[in-house]
Formats: structure tokens, C-alpha cells, sequence
């Protein structure tokens, strides 16, 4: 299963290169990250996904629009799992937990922003 991307060939996706889902004829290349800044790209990207449109057309999540993201993420977990060797897959398994990590800590520092918390500075 290849992430479809509003507005772009599907195979096009940076995830799609991740997991492997390009065919081997129409190579596409996406950074990951800005080599300018060291930004990552993968939330600029993971917004063009129709997934993402359609599950915020009604600017709401709900459970279902929750469960079905987690499908198609365990799916192409299923897919990719077996086409890396032990290094990459350990290298790929550390970066998903970054990358997951990174996605939580945001939705807590938006939270803590929206309620008003103020920010803590470092070491205190």
C-alpha cells in the first residue's frame, strides 16, 4: 500500500521511498530534512497526504479517522519489515520511535500553548 499525497503521484511519497513501495523504474527522490536548516520535511509531506485532508475536512479527529491511520501504518509496517536487513531495521525502528517521540512532544508543547501553560526554561 502506497500513501497517496494530495496532489502528487502517489509512489512519489517520501514514505513510499522509506518503505520501499517505488517501482524500481521510477526512482523519486524527496528529502527528509532540509539540508539548509536540518529541518525535517516529513510533516510538510505528511500534510499533502489525502489521508490527512480527509480526515481534518471536518476539522475534527475522531476514533474511526484514528484507527484507520493506525491501519495504514501497521500495514506498511508489515510490508517493510521483512525487506530490511537487521541493521537498517534497527535504524529504521529507532527513527519511527524519534519520529513518533517528536510528534507527541509537539502535541504536548501545542497543548501546554493553547491552555496557556508558559514554557519552562532549560535545566529548571
Amino acid at each position: 500500500m502506497v500513501p497517496k499525497v494530495a496532489g502528487s503521484n502517489p509512489v512519489s511519497h517520501p514514505l513510499a521511498i522509506l518503505l520501499g513501495a517505488l517501482p524500481m523504474s521510477q526512482p523519486v527522490y524527496r528529502p527528509w530534512f532540509d539540508a539548509a536548516t536540518d529541518s525535517q520535511l516529513l510533516t510538510e509531506y505528511a500534510r499533502k497526504l489525502d489521508s490527512f485532508h480527509e480526515a481534518l475536512a471536518d476539522r475534527r479527529v475522531d476514533r474511526q479517522e484514528l484507527e484507520a491511520q493506525e491501519k495504514r501504518v501497521v500495514e506498511l509496517m508489515k510490508e517493510v519489515e521483512p525487506l530490511l536487513d537487521p541493521e537498517a531495521y534497527e535504524k529504521v525502528t529507532r527513527l519511527l520511535c524519534e519520529v513518533t517521540a517528536y510528534d507527541l512532544l509537539t502535541a504536548f508543547h501545542l497543548a501546554g500553548k493553547s491552555r496557556g501553560v508558559p514554557p519552562t526554561q532549560a535545566g529548571t
